[in-house]
């Protein structure tokens, strides 16, 4: 595995975070995201991990929470996987693995006894990330909208 560190997000890895946010969220743009950012940084109930490389680069990224419930869950709050990305050459070492354990532990120490998450029905990759770590399918959904 490549030279990472797991750690909480910092102000000073915004500009990286930025990136690494379009990339996941491409519907999305800076001027929508970066007025967000402090305020996530600030709120102790929604983390940040990212994946440090040696050089000081980030390469991935998960952004926590907790929400009073969640599709499939029993139990409230439960923590919740809000996003997790990774730069397309760390994938397939781990890394996602660790950035999810950091989260999770993190839900644990505030009594959390579920963790919820999810994901787009194409996204493949991402469905087998959390079949392996242990999480359980519980749901999916296909979305409408009709203009008027």
């Amino acid at each position: 595995m490549t030279d990472i560190t797991i750690r909480r997000a910092t102000p000073t890895d915004k500009p990286e975070w930025l990136r690494m946010r379009l990339a996941l969220w491409p519907d999305s743009s800076a001027d929508e995201f970066a007025p967000e950012l402090d305020n996530i940084l600030a709120d102790q109930l929604t983390p940040v991990f990212v994946a440090a490389r040696a050089n000081g680069k980030l390469g991935g990224f998960l952004e926590g929470g907790t929400r009073k419930y969640a599709d499939g869950c029993e139990t409230s709050p439960v923590g919740y996987l809000e996003g997790l990305y990774m730069d397309e050459d760390l994938r397939g070492q781990g890394i996602a693995i660790l950035l999810m354990n950091a989260a999770e532990d993190w839900a644990r120490s505030l009594g959390c006894q579920e963790m919820a998450s999810d994901t787009w029905l194409e996204n493949e990759a991402s469905i087998q990330l959390h079949l392996k770590r242990g999480y359980e399918e519980v749901e999916r959904l296909v979305h409408f909208v009709k203009r008027l």
